[in-house]
């Protein structure tokens, strides 16, 4: 079903802004809304109309086991998905949060099962390291508030009092979560990891082992013997067999063979390039000498920069862009997120022919919407936009109460890079490597530095610009003071600073939100307001928690990206805090601007399903051991997968083994045999769900050409404050709701934004008639 627009949105808009409140409306603090009924996964409601694709039961549904001899008692406990502005809710330390929706049933009358006066929920880690006790529980439906455990157990119990500190009394029901049932390798696993290298390893048997592995034809096949194996990250082991597979099918890959660093230019810090409409400005591929930590690598850059140039352009401007492709690859450039003419999309084969060596394009770019955009190549970028071709544009609002003020503005892209070593892991030249869970860095840089500085003065609020242009990392950022010592008369170290997120991907949210950590997936940006209080110094770190799949359990990662160094502002504590961007920063303010503008599309919230997909994989001639191991571990998938803890059969994965998939359930068609058309002026609803019973399920970065869309609810639960996106994040095992706002005639493509799941089949085309 289709919709169009109509006059009478703009007296819905008028109401529901009036029911919101003004621009600068403050939020009261503290202030939640009451969460509305939702379907849960643990239960069979039928999903909404249109939609056949629900999320994963075995990932955010528990069933509790009653006591024997109580099998008349039942539980089960929904891990809801809570309200984040992202795409996933964590904490600072990366540890995953959920509501937690408790239902019970048949629960007697304590005193029916011995002296007891209260039944009592708890929740423990498996080894009861930590116990805390949730209170008292009846039967029905109620929330038990924020789990935030990696691991966990939940108990009811009967007790004699409500407050007990531990559980003293009668143990009723139990229940592990989904996180649980990863554990370290049994017997059977433990043998083939251990014993199953060398043909058995690559599922060579009989007279093709000794054949020996030049007539192998799986993933083996090609390695030109110039690949190094890549490092496993510090703490951790794998299995031996996982050590001893071959390099992947492909010739290994980096530029500048033959050529000196030495006699290139040093790549230069990027520039900012101020346009107004109907101005022109050339962009360069080519070839740069990158400086990283005092060595010198062949690398690439726009313009001799790194990133390359900042453009900065009002709203609604057009500009030129004349492309000059100095590379030995063919490229294009995509203006990621725009809402611009198709034939400037930058999509090799699509909206135009790759641009070859030596030769040039001209791209005609429209800045529909204020916001945060950038450009990179669209052929083959698992190696050429991780080599360094990318750049940010920022679209200046017209109204210049957009944002709430700022003292300053930084400009933050935020990449990973692998090395091996001292030297750049090559990327494979015929085909993608990595192809599993994408190509994840092992030296953190922000604008191409690995040791980042900034610098700010104590009570300025500093508006960030915040891009992902990592190949798979999704990050968690928050910042840590420094300094402080077991010294009790050592300086403390500062407080972190407060942070509020006040805008996304095409423009800002309906309402300002404060917010611990910030959380992007690839090509995501989001632009926060920051205000250092306390002069010192501070980390900008990335904090997960990372799978060690050999122990089966969690553990804390923290990469250190750079340093704000805070600076004492005025000759009095408060005299920094007087400016009007201090003053404003306080206030959560609801944007008057954007809530109308989305309020336009309010009439649509509600209606069915237009349109669903599905996000697999699919695998062919795997090694022996990377398809038994691998499928030991799909026993439990976590959301996100935050780290590269299984670098050698990632890097072993080629996109011919591993083909990931975006299917349409209504018609069987598979990436780009999909075949969907719209109108413009149509509004469509759809469902995106991440299929958890997938060979190696992860979360997926979701990106659409040409158009922007509002996310309305994840796993059923709607989504409380809005902004347009051009892509968004979907964790694994989940549905996903968006509404799509059509306004671009031309063929336009829809993709993971994980770059080897692009390169490894993960995209399709839709079609939009004038």
């Amino acid at each position: 079903m289709r919709y169009h627009k109509q006059i009478a949105r703009c007296v819905a808009a008028t109401l529901y802004v009036a029911a919101v409140g003004g621009l600068a409306g403050p939020v009261p603090a503290g202030s939640q809304a009451v969460a509305p009924a939702v379907s849960s996964p643990c239960d069979d409601t039928p999903p909404p109309a249109g939609a056949t694709l629900t999320p994963s039961r075995d990932l955010y549904c528990i069933f509790l086991t009653a006591r024997p001899g109580l099998e008349a008692m039942s539980g089960r406990l929904e891990l809801r998905t809570p309200h984040s502005p992202f795409g996933v809710a964590v904490n600072p330390a990366g540890n995953h949060l959920y509501e937690g929706i408790l239902t019970l049933e048949g629960l007697p009358d304590p005193a029916t099962l011995g002296e007891y006066n209260h039944i009592v929920a708890w929740l423990a880690t498996p080894l009861f390291d930590e116990i805390a006790r949730i209170g008292p529980v009846s039967n029905g439906t109620q929330s038990i508030g924020e789990i935030s455990l990696n691991k966990f157990m939940i108990l009811v119990t009967a007790e004699a009092r409500p407050d007990a500190p531990e559980w003293e009394g009668r143990l009723l029901l139990r229940a592990t979560s989904p996180s649980a049932r990863m554990s370290p390798p049994d017997m059977q696993e433990y043998l083939l990891g251990a014993t199953g290298t060398g043909a058995m390893a690559r599922g060579e048997t009989g007279d093709m082992a000794m054949a020996g592995h030049a007539e192998h034809g799986g993933m083996g096949a090609g390695g030109n013997g110039t690949w190094p194996h890549p490092e496993m990250m510090p703490g951790l082991t794998m299995f031996p067999a996982l050590m001893a597979l071959d390099p992947p099918g492909a010739s290994a890959f980096l530029p500048g063979a033959g050529i000196d660093p030495g006699t290139l230019p040093l790549a230069r810090p990027r520039e900012v390039i101020e346009l107004d409409d109907g101005d022109e400005v050339d962009l360069e591929a080519g070839l740069v000498r990158r400086r990283i930590r005092s060595r010198d690598y062949v690398m690439y850059g726009f313009n001799g920069q790194y990133p390359g140039p900042l453009l900065y352009v009002p709203e609604a401007a057009t500009v030129t862009v004349n492309f000059t492709n100095s590379i030995a690859w063919p490229t294009t450039i995509h203006w990621h997120g725009l809402r611009l003419d198709n034939a400037s999309d930058g999509v090799p084969g699509v909206t135009q022919d790759p641009v070859e060596p030596g030769d040039t394009f001209r791209y005609e770019i429209h800045f529909a919407d204020p916001g945060l955009y950038w450009y990179h190549p669209h052929h083959r970028e698992d190696i050429l936009k991780d080599l360094g071709l990318y750049g940010n544009m920022l679209v200046e609002p017209r109204r210049p109460d957009y944002y709430a003020p700022a003292d300053r503005e930084k400009f933050l892209m935020l990449d990973d890079f692998m090395m091996s070593g001292d030297e750049p892991m090559p990327f494979g030249m015929e085909r993608a490597t990595h192809t599993f869970m994408g190509r994840f860095g092992n030296l953190m840089l922000v604008n191409g530095e690995p040791d980042y500085e900034m610098e700010v003065g104590a009570g300025e609020v500093v508006r960030l610009y915040l891009t992902n242009v990592s190949n798979t990392r999704t990050f968690n950022l928050s910042f840590e003071g420094l300094g402080g010592s077991a010294d009790a008369t050592a300086a403390p170290a500062p407080a972190a600073p407060r942070i509020k997120v006040v805008g996304t991907d095409v423009g800002a949210f309906e309402r300002e939100e404060w917010v611990e950590s910030i959380v992007l997936s690839p090509a995501e940006r989001y632009i926060v307001h920051v205000r250092f209080d306390e002069p010192g110094e501070f980390a900008l770190v990335n904090r997960v928690q990372g799978i060690d799949h050999l122990a089966g359990a969690f553990f804390q990662e923290r990469d250190m990206l750079g340093t704000v160094r805070v600076a004492a502002s005025g000759p009095t504590p408060d005299a920094a805090l007087a400016s009007p961007a201090s003053a404003a920063f306080d206030t959560l303010r609801t944007n008057l601007h954007a809530a109308r503008e989305i309020a336009l599309y309010r009439e649509y919230f509600d209606a069915p399903i237009d349109h669903e997909l599905t996000f697999t994989l699919r695998t062919d001639d795997l090694p022996f051991i990377v398809d038994r191991l691998m499928r030991f571990d799909s026993a439990y998938f976590h959301p996100v997968e935050w780290s590269g803890t299984m670098p050698m059969m990632n890097w072993n994965a080629t996109s011919d083994e591993v083909e990931w998939i975006v299917r349409d359930p209504a018609t069987g068609d598979e990436n780009m045999d999909i075949a969907w058309r719209f109108e413009v002026g149509d509004v469509v609803k759809i469902r995106l769900h991440n299929e958890r019973r997938s060979f190696h399920a992860m979360q997926h970065p979701f990106h659409i050409h040409g158009q922007r869309f509002l996310v309305l609810s994840r796993n059923g639960v709607p989504n409380e404050n809005l902004a347009w996106k051009d892509t968004v994040l979907l964790p694994t095992g989940t549905t996903t709701d968006i509404l799509l706002e059509v306004t671009n005639p031309g063929p336009w493509m829809a993709h993971c934004h994980i770059s080897e799941h692009l390169e490894a089949g993960m995209r399709m085309l839709f079609t939009v008639d004038p």
